[in-house]
């Protein structure tokens, strides 16, 4: 059995990795590299392994940067199975268009500066066409669902908790008379997360394929989230204004709806229009609303005491340019939820236009802000606001929720492997950056794990 790190290999982006046994090879995850755009497409476009090589793939959860370089594979040769869970399917199928949608439109705005200064034109990385063919390879099946996919191996997908479908791949190898039992984890989930069930606890594992995006980090001490919600809509209620909440459409606007609606049913919050203004958001709400399967007790209870909250109807979704663009029009009170989560484009610069300047208005940061966003700057209070070319002063108030991570952080991985994988000898640390890739490594290595690597790009371990 030999194992490739072909990405996500000390570092966050990218993810895939080759598993090559009993004649077969199978790639586990075909994740956009997500960096400089001059690498990023040189590398998405060059893979690092022939397609029609590959006999089958094993995609962890919907996320771009594990799932969005499939088209790419698909157009040049493969011809196997893409099996996932039905959840993650389903949200590829909307992902995947989105991603081809935007870089079209990208290439076309680079292609124009190209075409003025007499260079060769850049095309999009695929298309359209590339990624219905995609869906067409994709196989869904359930949790638990044992599936064999190729000859001797066979896979099995157990809840991860991290968004809609995501999965832990326990991987069944049967080679020269024994069985191996190998764990992918892909993004592991946090325990009490809202909407989704906890990640699940595999047993007879011998090999741990791990990320390591919190290896060395903890997440902030828990907040009341609803009260902070709670605080900040009563807020805007009494002004007249808006809060704004940049988030991202998968996961992200979905925990949003949820905890509204609860503070609805507790009655600890007047009604109040919350718009849903992101067309890939609202097609993913869409998705979830389809796969109950996937719901946690407490997103159960909520849905037989008051019915789905994604379909209350203080929840408007806004999906015509049209409808967007009126929402500006509406002064409050009103809760405004848009995407891009790290405001670097979409609809939401349209809402943070009008907002930042406006004294009375709340803008509530949900997720990570990377370097250099804009929702790092409005973060940090680093005036002034460029938008659209323009520059504003930042007058609306400012808030951070970071407890709605859906990543583990270091002490919820080692938690969960101390429950899941106790007496694994041989762990790979992956999808983290080389300090917290190393971190986790050294604590594994400290819990009696006998052989721990941290690989780099393109190494290859045989076990």
């Amino acid at each position: 059995m030999e194992l490739t790190f072909l990405g996500a290999a000390r570092t966050t982006t990218g993810s895939m990795h080759l598993l090559s046994v009993n004649g077969s090879r199978i790639l586990l995850d075909c994740g956009l590299y997500q960096g400089r755009r001059k690498e990023a497409l040189e590398r998405n476009r060059n893979l690092p392994v022939d397609p029609a090589s590959v006999d089958a793939c094993v995609l962890s959860h919907a996320h771009i940067d594990h799932s969005g370089n499939l088209p790419t594979l698909v157009r040049n040769g493969f011809g196997g199975h893409i099996w996932s869970t039905s959840a993650t399917k389903d949200l590829c199928g909307i992902m995947l268009l989105d991603s081809a949608y935007l870089q079209a439109r990208d290439v076309r705005h680079v292609n124009k500066r190209r075409k003025a200064q007499g260079k060769a034109l850049f095309e999009p990385l695929y298309e359209e066409e590339d990624v219905l063919a995609t869906y067409h390879h994709m196989k869904g099946i359930g949790y638990l669902d044992r599936r064999e996919i190729a000859p001797g191996v066979f896979i099995t997908f157990f809840d991860a908790g991290h968004i809609l479908g995501s999965a832990l791949t326990a991987i069944d190898v049967e080679e020269n008379g024994k069985s191996r039992r190998v764990l992918f984890t892909g993004d592991l989930g946090r325990v009490g997360m809202p909407i989704l069930e906890d990640p699940q606890i595999v047993e007879g594992v011998d090999a741990l394929i791990t990320e390591s995006t919190y290896g060395n980090r903890r997440h902030a001490p828990e907040q009341d989230v609803k009260e902070s919600l709670r605080t900040m809509a009563e807020t805007v209620i009494s002004r007249g204004s808006r809060l704004v909440i940049p988030a991202f459409s998968v996961g992200r606007t979905q925990q949003v709806i949820y905890l509204l609606c609860e503070l609805w049913a507790e009655d600890r919050l007047p009604e109040i229009p919350v718009y849903v203004d992101s067309p890939l958001a609202i097609r993913a709400t869409r998705v979830y609303d389809d796969h109950e399967e996937c719901y946690d007790r407490e997103m159960m209870d909520l849905i037989r005491a008051e019915g789905n909250p994604f379909g209350m109807k203080s929840i408007r979704y806004t999906e015509s340019v049209d409808e967007s663009k009126a929402l500006n029009q509406v002064d409050g009170p009103a809760i405004i939820v848009s995407a891009s989560g790290m405001c670097e484009g979409g609809r939401i610069l349209h809402h943070l236009r009008k907002s930042v300047p406006n004294p009375d208005d709340v803008i509530l940061i949900v997720g990570y802000q990377a370097q250099h966003t804009l929702g790092r700057r409005l973060v940090d209070r680093k005036e002034p606001i460029r938008i659209f070319g323009s520059e504003y002063e930042l007058n609306a108030e400012v808030h951070r929720i970071e407890a709605l991570s859906a990543h583990a952080d270091r002490d919820e991985l080692l938690a969960w492997f101390d429950a899941c994988c106790p007496d694994v000898g041989r762990a790979f640390v992956v999808h983290g950056e080389a300090e917290q890739a190393e971190a986790l490594g050294e604590a594994l290595r400290k819990r009696g794990v006998g052989s721990v690597t941290v690989p780099k790009p393109g190494d290859a371990v045989s076990f």
